[in-house]
C-alpha cells in the first residue's frame, strides 16, 4: 500500500533584509546550508536553485533545513513576485524533485580550504576552536531564524572575520547585529578578540 503523502504547507517570513524573503515549508529540504549566489554554482549542485534562477527577479538562493531564502533584484517588488515564487516552491517540493546534490557541503569546504591556507597552532588553535564554538552555539541559530547563515573564516591579531550568507548577505541590519551582538559577545567570552569584521558569502 502506498503511503499517503502529507500535503506541502508553505508560508513566507520577512527577514531583516528587505531584498530577501524566507519561504518556510513543513518538509526537510536539506540538512545543512547551501548558499547559491550565482547561477553557475547552482547549475552544478542544485536543480531547485537552478530552476529558481530562471525567474528574472531571482538574484540569490539559500537552502537550509526546511526553508528557502530568496534574494530578489531590487528593481522588483515582493507583492509582484511573491506569489509565483510561493507556488513554484510548493509545487517543486510536492513533486519531490531533487533539492541539493550529495557532496555539496564537502565540495564547498574543499574550496574554502584552498582559499584559506591559514593553519592555527598552539594557543591560537585553542582560541579559534572556542570562537567557532561560540558562533555555532549562540549566533548561528539566531541568524538561521532570519533566513541567513554565518561562518567563521579567520582569526588574525585579534580580528575575527566571518562570512555572511543568505538573508544576512547585504542586509542593512547585519552590520548592527555583527557589531553590537556578535562582537560584544565574543569580546566578553574571548578577551583576545578586538574586532569582528564580515565578508559577504
Amino acid at each position: 500500500m502506498e503511503a499517503i503523502k502529507s500535503p506541502v504547507m508553505l508560508y513566507t517570513e520577512q527577514t531583516p533584509n528587505p531584498e530577501t524573503l524566507k519561504f518556510v515549508t513543513n518538509k526537510m529540504l536539506y540538512k545543512g546550508t547551501a548558499d547559491f549566489k550565482e547561477e553557475n554554482i547552482a547549475k552544478d549542485w542544485s536543480e531547485m536553485a537552478t530552476a529558481l534562477f530562471a525567474f528574472p527577479y531571482v538574484k540569490g538562493v539559500y537552502i537550509c533545513n526546511n526553508f528557502v531564502t530568496v534574494t530578489k533584484e531590487f528593481t522588483y517588488q515582493w507583492e509582484d513576485v511573491m506569489l509565483p515564487l510561493k507556488e513554484f516552491i510548493k509545487a517543486y517540493v510536492a513533486d519531490e524533485k531533487p533539492i541539493v546534490n550529495e557532496g555539496f557541503e564537502a565540495a564547498m569546504k574543499e574550496i574554502e580550504k584552498e582559499k584559506s591556507t591559514r593553519e592555527y597552532t598552539g594557543d591560537e588553535a585553542i582560541l579559534v576552536e572556542k570562537i567557532k564554538e561560540l558562533i555555532d552555539t549562540y549566533v548561528k541559530p539566531a541568524v538561521e531564524m532570519d533566513g541567513g547563515n554565518i561562518e567563521f573564516k579567520s582569526f588574525d591579531k585579534g580580528i575575527v572575520t566571518v562570512v555572511l550568507q543568505g538573508s544576512c548577505s547585504g542586509c542593512p541590519s547585519s552590520t548592527v547585529t555583527l557589531k553590537s551582538g556578535i562582537e560584544g559577545m565574543l569580546k566578553r567570552m574571548v578577551p583576545e578578540v578586538t574586532e569582528v569584521v564580515s565578508e559577504m558569502g
